[in-house]
């Protein structure tokens, strides 16, 4: 399996490792990475894989492998991968930190707007500085400015982001910690990874990356707020720079 480094240092911005094996397709498997692989809302790291003589492989993205026990690095359309790119080769994988940033910043803001509306969440999105969440909402009226208000508090908190695992039966016997109906937690490894935000501000299964203080994630706003069914709302944020 790949090792997933991203998950105890979401601020690693570089990693040292061995190709595994290239995909058919001319996916790149190491057996560790910094890059985060598309999933939970969260788009794939891209950035690139350096070589040992200078040579750097632009990725694209990174998603799981079919059995999701590995992750594949997909190079950018139309690179033609050198010679010396085979199974065992050392490289150095380098994500692009600031679209990375970013989506950490836009994670844990998500996270806190899951406390300002304390209602299931049926559907959600991040993006390079944007993202939103649907809610499973009773008719009511939503005023943006007021749930900024509320959202930016939090924020100004600068609570810590730590995180925790269970077993899959502990967050059985507790299904209070799920808050998303479209997204079940990723379970079957035998233990489930927590998200904590402070104390008792928010405490839920995920398997994304968050910044370290939720003062990091600077000025978020709520720019709108849709309705896309009878009790379905969308509840769309964006960092301010």
């Amino acid at each position: 399996m790949t090792e997933h480094l991203y998950r105890e240092d979401a601020y690693l911005r570089s990693s040292e490792a061995a190709v595994n094996e290239i995909t058919p397709e001319g996916g790149i498997i190491l057996d560790r990475t910094c890059f985060y692989p598309n999933g939970g809302g969260q788009p794939g790291d891209c950035g690139s894989l350096e070589l040992e003589d200078g040579t750097h492989i632009p990725i694209a993205t990174a998603v799981y492998s079919k059995d999701r026990s590995q992750i594949v690095h997909v190079p950018v359309d139309g690179t033609e991968l050198p010679a010396g790119l085979t199974s065992g080769a050392k490289i150095t994988a380098h994500i692009d930190w600031e679209t990375r940033y970013k989506h950490m910043r836009v994670h844990t803001a998500l996270h806190l707007l899951s406390v300002v509306l304390p209602f299931p969440v049926t559907g959600g999105q991040i993006s390079d500085g944007t993202g939103r969440l649907d809610f499973d909402i009773p008719e009511a009226a939503l005023d943006k400015e007021e749930l900024t208000g509320k959202l930016q508090n939090l924020i100004a908190g600068d609570d810590a982001i730590t995180q925790e695992w269970i077993t899959d039966e502990e967050l059985e016997a507790n299904p209070g910690l799920v808050k998303t109906m479209s997204v079940k937690p990723p379970m079957g490894s035998g233990r489930v990874r927590l998200i904590r935000i402070g104390e008792d501000v928010d405490l839920q299964p995920c398997g994304g990356t968050h910044v370290s203080q939720t003062a990091q994630i600077g000025k978020a706003v709520i720019t709108k707020i849709e309705k896309k069914g009878r009790q379905n709302r969308r509840v769309r944020i964006q960092l301010e720079d």
